[in-house]
């Protein structure tokens, strides 16, 4: 598949230090790779789960061009020790929803430490490379005064070098490619997308706080049972439904409930709601903390009454909701809507 120009056009003007599964020569670089559970593994360290906007300051900046293009960013955790920011855009195109994030830790000196761009779902005719190099090379340009990324060049060439390994045993997404600048260390593989560790910089104890606006899954199961999914927690943490072919998706830190995905309906008759959201809730969102669920509550209900998609803070809680409208008919019109309540934890799947 051609590249686009642009990827070409910034190549042409970076360079950097590369090999295949190797690593690049330079030791002195950090490994860019996802954390180890161990970053989570620590008592708390004055945790906070408000979400809030992105602070002004480092992480601003390096949000603000994906905020430009349409990315919804907040700061989603935070402790004595960093921060936590995440990101994400959504986009329906012939009737295929691509959903990419990004995600940045920030230590307590604003000061970026980690970032992953992972790859979007995109359909078979798009290259979700493309897509990585945009986000990154926008965000971190930000940080970098007179940056040398050799983002365009790599990814370009790991998907070269990745077709011709082509048929090899689990060649497809093993495969990664390093690289460094005087600024970080790189990796990249369609396994897990680009990955940015800063020179010098680092956080020990990773923000894992979830409990402004979750409660535990153990507190949750029964109602979920009650609603008729086929839920076995622990350790189940994909819940189906199997009379609404729907599902209800959790990360956890424990047993804390730390992000939660679920998919529903919505269909208006007569300008009145026929599926109402105790079919699937008969007791309301339970999985999310009394102080701020009439809140979430009320602004999912907004979306299933009109079929619009959202991406916001809502009493300090993340909520994300993906709304595929089907053509009205007068007022009659039937919405499946995807729902998230809280970003994972940085470096966490699913993401």
């Amino acid at each position: 598949m051609a590249r686009p120009a642009f990827r070409a056009g910034i190549g042409a003007l970076l360079i950097s230090c590369a090999t295949m599964l190797t690593g690049c020569t330079d030791w002195t670089a950090p490994a860019a790779e996802l954390p180890t559970a161990e970053v989570y593994h620590h008592a708390p360290s004055n945790e906070v789960s408000v979400a809030t906007a992105v602070p002004a300051g480092t992480a601003r900046r390096l949000t603000a061009p994906l905020v430009a293009d349409g990315w919804f960013c907040a700061q989603v955790r935070r402790n004595s020790d960093g921060r936590a920011v995440w990101c994400r855009t959504s986009r329906l195109t012939d009737g295929w929803r691509t959903v990419q994030v990004a995600q940045f830790l920030m230590d307590d000196q604003d000061q970026l430490v980690w970032a992953w761009f992972p790859e979007p779902d995109e359909p078979a005719d798009r290259d979700p490379g493309d897509a990585v190099t945009r986000a990154a090379v926008a965000s971190l340009r930000t940080a970098w005064l007179k940056p040398r990324l050799a983002v365009a060049t790599e990814v370009d060439e790991y998907y070269s070098r990745l077709r011709q390994r082509r048929g090899e045993p689990e060649a497809d997404g093993v495969a990664s490619r390093t690289w460094s600048d005087r600024h970080a260390g790189y990796s990249y593989s369609s396994l897990n997308g680009l990955i940015v560790s800063v020179r010098g910089r680092s956080v020990d104890s990773w923000p894992f706080g979830a409990e402004h606006y979750a409660t535990t899954m153990s507190a949750a199961v029964g109602d979920l049972l009650d609603g008729g999914y086929d839920c076995h927690y622990p350790p189940q943490q994909i819940c189906n439904r199997p009379q609404s072919n729907g599902s209800f998706q959790v990360t956890l830190h424990g047993d804390q409930i730390v992000s939660a995905r679920f998919s529903t309906g919505s269909r208006i008759e007569h300008g009145r709601q026929q599926h109402l959201l105790t079919e699937e809730f008969p007791h309301g969102l339970t999985f999310v903390s009394a102080a701020v669920r009439r809140a979430v509550t009320d602004r999912l209900e907004r979306s299933r009454a009109d079929g619009t998609s959202f991406a916001g803070v809502v009493d300090g809680t993340v909520v994300i909701i993906d709304a595929d409208r089907a053509p009205a008919t007068g007022r009659d019109f039937a919405t499946p809507l995807t729902v998230q309540i809280g970003a994972p934890l940085l470096g966490t799947l699913p993401i």
